[in-house]
């Protein structure tokens, strides 16, 4: 089965590939730089919007270079105040070769309120190197792995996303649109 997530980070195509093989037998998933075409950190809706424009823009990818994929895949990590608090989450969409479509999210984590301002101007990524003294978390265990100290990484959170996507492709038509 030939999957592509638009992305070259190894920690979410990791987390993808963990989430296909609780599934799926014999995949292969390729990652492809992508634009999400929303801001560095999203914020609110612009996450699932990150997620769902990096899909259809692997679909043009895929037909302009004349790829036959059996899912085409984006997450979007972002913060979000939908709840009254600021928090971390990452929404991942999974569209596949016959265009439907379906979408995760994974479990979220605080952002106390004096992170709040410098992660929208920078981006997480950015305030969590800082915070840790470290060099791109991002493409590695990420930050939520120093701040649940080892528990949870960015691969186990992208994993999760992606599992809750793949819950309306799994389960046949009963828990589809």
């Amino acid at each position: 089965m030939k999957i592509l997530i638009g992305t070259k980070n190894p920690a979410k195509i990791e987390g993808a590939k963990k989430a296909f093989d609780e599934y799926f037998d014999d995949i292969e998933i390729v990652g492809i730089d992508v634009k999400s075409e929303v801001s560095e950190e999203p914020v609110n809706d612009e996450i699932y919007e990150g997620a769902k424009n990096r899909v259809n823009n692997l679909i043009k990818y895929a037909k302009e270079n004349k790829i036959y994929p059996n899912y085409y895949l984006g997450i979007e990590s972002g913060m979000t105040n939908k709840f009254g608090k600021w928090m971390i989450i990452n929404i991942a969409v999974i569209k596949d070769k016959d265009n439907n479509e379906s979408f995760g999210t994974s479990a979220s984590f605080p952002i106390p309120d004096k992170y709040v301002n410098e992660i929208m101007q920078t981006d997480l990524g950015k305030v969590m190197d800082r915070i840790f003294m470290e060099h791109d978390l991002r493409i590695k265990k990420g930050g939520i792995n120093f701040l649940t100290h080892g528990k949870i990484s960015r691969i186990d959170l992208t994993k999760e996303a992606f599992v809750m996507a793949l819950t309306q492709y799994v389960n046949g038509d009963i828990w589809k649109d």
